[in-house]
C-alpha cells in the first residue's frame, strides 16, 4: 500500500459566510484554484449561488456549485439567504439559520464521490473543523477581512476560553495590549455600539469573537486576502499570535476582472456608461455604502447635501432598507435630485460597481469601507473617502487612513453624527483641491499593488503550491 494523490488533482470545498462581501472573494479564490487545474466544490444556498457571476466556460468543468437549501426560522424572511436580505439587527438570526446547514454539509463530505482534500471555510462555520478533521480533510480558514483586522482580533484562544478582556464598548475602542508598535487600530465608540447591540438582541446565536476564535484555532492554515508588501507589521504580529504552528499565507488581492461583472450589452450598464462616458477624466466621485448597513434619515440627508455641497460630479448607488416600506428616494431633501439633475445621479438598486470603478471619469470613491469595496477602488487607483458603518468596516478604515489611501469623513464618536460640510470639504479635497494632490498620487500608486494582476498572481501561485504541498495523501492499493 502506498500513498498519492489521485491524478495529482486536489479536490476543495468552499463554503463562504452568507454575505455578497465573503461570497464573491470565496468564488474569485474558487476560480484561481480551477485554473490551476483543481477541482472545486463551492458550496452556498440557492438564491446566493444565483447571485454569483458566471463561471468562464474553460472552468465550468472544474467548479461544481452546490446547492443546501437554508432552514427556516421564524422572523426570518422566507427568501432571506443573504445579509442583504436582513435588517442589520436579523443577521444573528441569519446566523442561526447558516448553523443549521451543519448536518447537510456532513452528509456531502461524508457522502462525497471524490473525498475532499481541503476545506476553506470562513469565520461563521466554527463548526466545520471537526466535521472536517472527523473525514481527514485538511481545515484552511479564508479571511476576507486585512491582517491588520485580524491581528485586532487577536489570539484564538482567549476568544474561545471566554478570558477576552474586552467586554464592554469601551473596551473595543482601545488599541490592544499585544499590538507592540504605535497605532489608532480601534474601534470608534459609535462603531462597535451597533454591533454589540445586534449581539445582545440574540444573546443564543453563537457570539461572532467565539467563531473567530475556533475558525482560527481549529485550522491549519489561515489564508489571507492581502499581501505582506502592504501589511507587513500586521503580517508579522499575527505569526506570533497564532505561533509557528499556524501558517498564516497571504492570497494577494484578488483582483476583479472587469467583463465578469455585467454583459456589455446589458441595458443597466449602457445608461451609466452614456452618463459616464460625458464627464471629464477623474472627476466624478462614487458614492456606495454597502449591502448591510442602512443610513438613518439624517445620515442620508447630511450626506446627500454634502454632495450638493461640493460641486463635484457623482453617482450615487441607494438601496431601499429591507422589510422597510419606504422608499429611500423618499427619504432624500426635498428637491435635492432636481438640483442636481445633470451632474449628480442616484441609482436605485444594484449597480455594476467595478465597472463604473474602471471608467476613467471616476477618480474617487466614498466608500463605508467594505475590505472587498476598498480592494475593487485602490485597484484601480481612486482616492478613497472613508465613511465605515458597521462590521469591520471601521478598522479598514484605520488601516486606509494610516496607508494614507484616502481621508475618513469625521464623526461624533459616541453617535456618528457628521455634517454635510465636512462631507463638501472631503470631497473637494480628495478630487480637486491641490492639498489633496498627494492622496491622488498614492491611489495611482496602490493601482499597482492592488489592480495588478501578474502581481497578484504571484502571490496567488505560492498559496496553491501549498495547498498541492500540503494536502492529505490518499490511500492506494
Amino acid at each position: 500500500m502506498e500513498k498519492e494523490k489521485k491524478n495529482g488533482v486536489l479536490h476543495v470545498v468552499m463554503f463562504p459566510w452568507l454575505a455578497m462581501g465573503h461570497l464573491i472573494p470565496f468564488f474569485h479564490l474558487s476560480k484561481l484554484i480551477a485554473q490551476k487545474g483543481h477541482s472545486v466544490s463551492f458550496i452556498s444556498t440557492p438564491r446566493n449561488i444565483l447571485r454569483l457571476p458566471k463561471i468562464p466556460p474553460h472552468l465550468s468543468s472544474l467548479i461544481n456549485l452546490v446547492s443546501l437549501p437554508l432552514p427556516r426560522l421564524d422572523n426570518l424572511p422566507n427568501d432571506a439567504e443573504s445579509s442583504t436580505d436582513v435588517p442589520y439587527n436579523k443577521q444573528q438570526l441569519l446566523k442561526r439559520a447558516f448553523d443549521m446547514l451543519e448536518l447537510p454539509l456532513t452528509d456531502f463530505l461524508g457522502s462525497s464521490e471524490s473525498k475532499p482534500d481541503w476545506v476553506i471555510y470562513d469565520y461563521a462555520s466554527h463548526w466545520l473543523p471537526p466535521v472536517a478533521a472527523r473525514f481527514d480533510i485538511s481545515r484552511a480558514f479564508f479571511s476576507s477581512f486585512s491582517a491588520a483586522c485580524l491581528a485586532y482580533i487577536g489570539p484564538p484562544a482567549p476568544l474561545i476560553n471566554g478570558q477576552d478582556f474586552r467586554t464592554n464598548a469601551e473596551d473595543f475602542t482601545l488599541v490592544p495590549e499585544w499590538v507592540p508598535f504605535e497605532s489608532d487600530m480601534a474601534y470608534r465608540l459609535h462603531e462597535i455600539a451597533k454591533y454589540l447591540q445586534r449581539s445582545s438582541e440574540n444573546e443564543s446565536v453563537t457570539p461572532d469573537m467565539v467563531r473567530f476564535g475556533f475558525a482560527i484555532n481549529e485550522s491549519e492554515v489561515v489564508f489571507i486576502r492581502s499581501s505582506d508588501e502592504f501589511e507587513p507589521e500586521w503580517f508579522n504580529l499575527l505569526r506570533e499570535l497564532y505561533g509557528k504552528g499556524k501558517p498564516v499565507v497571504p492570497i494577494g488581492f484578488l483582483p476583479p476582472q472587469i467583463n465578469e461583472q455585467v454583459d456589455e450589452f446589458d441595458t443597466n450598464w449602457v445608461g451609466i456608461n452614456e452618463w459616464l462616458d460625458k464627464q471629464r477624466v477623474n472627476s466624478v466621485i462614487y458614492i456606495a455604502v454597502g449591502t448591510e448597513a442602512t443610513l438613518s434619515q439624517e445620515e442620508l440627508t447630511e450626506l446627500a447635501l454634502g454632495l450638493e455641497l461640493s460641486g463635484a460630479p457623482f453617482f450615487w448607488v441607494l438601496r431601499n432598507p429591507p422589510e422597510s416600506t419606504q422608499s429611500v428616494f423618499e427619504m432624500l431633501p426635498h428637491g435635492f435630485v432636481e438640483r442636481v439633475e445633470g451632474r449628480g445621479v442616484v441609482h436605485l438598486g444594484w449597480a455594476p460597481q467595478v465597472r463604473i470603478l474602471s471608467h476613467d471619469s471616476v477618480g474617487g470613491f466614498l466608500t463605508h469601507c467594505g475590505w472587498n469595496s476598498m480592494i475593487e477602488g485602490l485597484g484601480f487607483g481612486r482616492v478613497l473617502i472613508l465613511f465605515p458603518m458597521v462590521n469591520d468596516q471601521g478598522l479598514n478604515a484605520r488601516l486606509g487612513n494610516n496607508k494614507g489611501l484616502g481621508v475618513e469623513i469625521p464623526r461624533i464618536a459616541q453617535d456618528g453624527s457628521f455634517t454635510r460640510d465636512s462631507v463638501a470639504k472631503l470631497v473637494r479635497l480628495a478630487m480637486v483641491e491641490d492639498s489633496g494632490e498627494s492622496l491622488r498620487i498614492r491611489a495611482k500608486e496602490m493601482k499597482g499593488l492592488f489592480g495588478d494582476r501578474n502581481r497578484n498572481n504571484q502571490i496567488a501561485d505560492e498559496f496553491i503550491c501549498f495547498l498541492e504541498d500540503n494536502s492529505p495523501p490518499r490511500l492506494t492499493i
